[in-house]
């Protein structure tokens, strides 16, 4: 190395591996050597999607190919790009023999005025960017040597989502803010940002969504230059991120949980489209590829009581697929590198809460993609841990078992066996309205059962777990229903009797409040019309839009069950005067009107009517009546400074 490499034999940074490459015939061809990634790389970070954050916790799994000789004498052809592809074999299990954990990706750089960089083209290695390439000297008196190549190669598929996968952050109960003076102070108080005035952006910046969802970040700032470009600093700034922004309301929200006997933690995923924006950097496919939708995929969960009234966010996990990985096959990897590893961290995410609220049981709940054996496993071998409530797949199989109850080899449907059992009793629940369906009252038969439920069969190396099965099958439908109610609901809170198999359906109905979640965000607060250049900013965007979303479900829902509240809990006193003084086209009372009064007062300001016969205002009228209240309030407090200047 020392005497035919450009650069030298070194010295080497950090971690370090050497190769020789060495023939049984001709002896020593050449040598690699691997040492520690460059801490920081535009091209390799913003490829990656890394923040200072994500980047601090897991640079040291990526390694440099920091030096490849094959010796001037040595003429066969593809003999850097076949040592490359040896090397790289036995990096990992070298690696963690001498430090104790494996690296994920490996980068290198490469001259371009010296070498095309074919060796790396030929190891399927891949070209990102370039470095910045200072023109002025380094501090030591060195010269810079100018732009090189940067390549990269993953030495484990999925490796970007690895790589990207939040430091560990316990959740903790640090009690309401001293200083808080509002909602976005109470729900952003306990974000770890240890700046006193980047806080102070992010609850302005929570206020201004609240009080204009949807619109633009100028319009949402009050059209003041100053603010708006303040609000793109911000989600501009890299010492911030989703998780951070996220956490204090975390926190507060599983305050408000503590003081329930049982919150459902509710689980879900939703793409976030950003087609329309195609400059956008660091989004990835989101659906199939004839259609090239590209985006985020947010993976939510929400604290309900069993009332259907959200707690809040108690975890949020937002990625962009890789695009070179997108339809690839990812059945035979471990859960750990697939997607489906979303349910696990959002259980245990709610285990954490679990441990801090002794007196709180939490069901975790999914629909039917969170039917994966490796969830009710980690259930199983957590007793203490939150209990599950899960809708079956289909293809829901268990090992079947002969008349003497001894298990065979045969397989049958869960939907065989329960229909097998003796029916329970009937159920009536209300169904809501979804997209061109209408909300209407189904009648359900109701079974139940114990059962072991055995592992698929591409996985039987799992053990079987225990588990209550309860299927609500409707009946008496007329033809106008499409899709009649059939859930074969499992989970692992004990099923004894009629009553509590008819609890754990009406559990699950109340899983549609987190798509009524996703579509405020979507729908009210707009979160796919967001312009901010690169994935990274609109996650933390995304964060402040997310609270808001769950602000106004909240409202919704308290405007239903705490009725008689005075509204002034909700709302300022600028706020509820304009608000009844618009409404009714007379002065205010001197005491402000009760909560449901006024939630009605936004809802009719977005649209709704109050008819005898109708029900109470949804999600979509409250926040369109908020959009335009808060634009009255603006106008009111207008004229109060031109009163103040003109007089009476």
């Amino acid at each position: 190395m020392e005497q035919h490499h450009y650069l030298g034999a070194g010295p080497l940074i950090g971690a370090q591996v050497r190769y020789l490459i060495r023939s049984e015939t001709a002896g020593v061809l050449g040598g690699l050597s691997f040492s520690a990634a460059t801490k920081r790389l535009k091209c390799r970070d913003k490829w990656i999607g890394w923040s200072d954050r994500e980047r601090g916790a897991h640079l040291k799994k990526v390694v440099c190919n920091s030096r490849l000789l094959i010796c001037p004498w040595v003429r066969v052809p593809n003999l850097a790009s076949r040592a490359l592809g040896l090397a790289l074999k036995r990096l990992p299990e070298d690696w963690h023999k001498r430090y104790g954990y494996e690296p994920l990706l490996v980068e290198t750089f490469v001259d371009s005025q010296r070498f095309k960089g074919t060796c790396y083209q030929a190891a399927n290695w891949k070209l990102i960017g370039e470095t910045a390439g200072r023109e002025e000297g380094f501090p030591n008196g060195k010269k810079p040597a100018g732009k090189k190549q940067i390549y990269v190669r993953p030495l484990l598929k999925g490796c970007k989502v690895m790589l990207c996968e939040k430091p560990h952050e316990p959740l903790v109960i640090r009690g309401r803010a001293a200083d808080a003076q509002d909602w976005a102070d109470e729900e952003f108080g306990g974000a770890q940002i240890f700046e006193g005035r980047l806080r102070t952006r992010l609850s302005t910046l929570a206020r201004d969504f609240f009080n204009q969802p949807g619109q633009p970040i100028p319009l949402a700032c009050e059209g003041s230059e100053a603010k708006t470009k303040a609000a793109y600093r911000f989600f501009n700034n890299r010492r911030v991120d989703m998780d951070i922004l996220l956490k204090g309301h975390t926190e507060a929200s599983l305050e408000r949980a503590q003081q329930q006997r049982t919150v459902l933690a509710v689980q879900d995923t939703t793409s976030v489209n950003y087609t329309a924006h195609p400059s956008t950097d660091g989004l990835g496919p989101i659906n199939t590829k004839k259609d090239n939708g590209t985006g985020l995929i947010l993976h939510s969960t929400i604290a309900f009581t069993l009332e259907g009234t959200p707690l809040g966010i108690l975890d949020a996990q937002c990625w962009a697929r890789d695009p070179e990985e997108a339809g690839e096959n990812r059945r035979g990897l471990p859960i750990e590198e697939k997607e489906s590893v979303k349910w696990l961290k959002s259980y245990r995410r709610t285990a954490e809460a679990q441990r801090l609220s002794p007196k709180t049981l939490f069901v975790s709940t999914g629909d039917r993609e969170a039917d994966i054996h490796e969830l009710f496993l980690e259930a199983q071998n957590n007793p203490s841990g939150p209990k599950l409530l899960i809708r079956a797949n289909r293809s829901r199989q268990r090992k079947a078992r002969d008349a003497e109850g001894v298990e065979t080899d045969d397989y049958e449907y869960l939907w065989d066996k329960l229909l097998q059992e003796p029916l329970s009793g009937t159920l009536e629940i209300h169904i809501p309205r979804q997209g061109s369906r209408p909300a209407r009252d189904a009648t359900l038969e109701i079974r139940f059962a114990r059962l072991m439920l055995s592992p698929p069969k591409n996985k039987a190396r799992l053990a079987p777990v225990e588990v209550w099965a309860v299927h609500a099958q409707e009946v008496g439908f007329s033809k106008a229903v499409k899709e009649p109610v059939d859930w074969m609901l499992l989970t692992t809170v004990p099923v004894t009797s009629f009553e509590e198999a008819c609890e754990r359906v009406r559990w699950y109905s109340l899983r549609w409040g987190i798509e009524v979640f996703h579509r405020v965000l979507k729908s009210g607060c707009r979160v796919e019309d967001r312009q901010l250049g690169d994935a990274e900013s609109i996650k933390k965007c995304l964060a402040i839009d997310m609270v808001v979303a769950w602000r106004i479900h909240l409202l919704t829902k308290l405007g239903r069950e705490t009725p008689n509240l005075p509204c002034d809990v909700v709302l300022s006193e600028d706020e509820w005067k304009v608000l009844y003084a618009v409404v009714h086209q007379e002065p205010p009372p001197k005491t402000p009107p009760s909560l449901r009064d006024a939630i009605r007062m936004v809802a009719k300001l977005g649209g709704f009517l109050g008819r005898k016969g109708d029900r109470e205002p949804g999600t979509i009228t409250i926040w369109r009546g908020f959009t335009r209240l808060a634009a009255m309030v603006e106008g009111y407090l207008g004229g109060q400074y031109i009163h103040q200047r003109d007089g009476p």
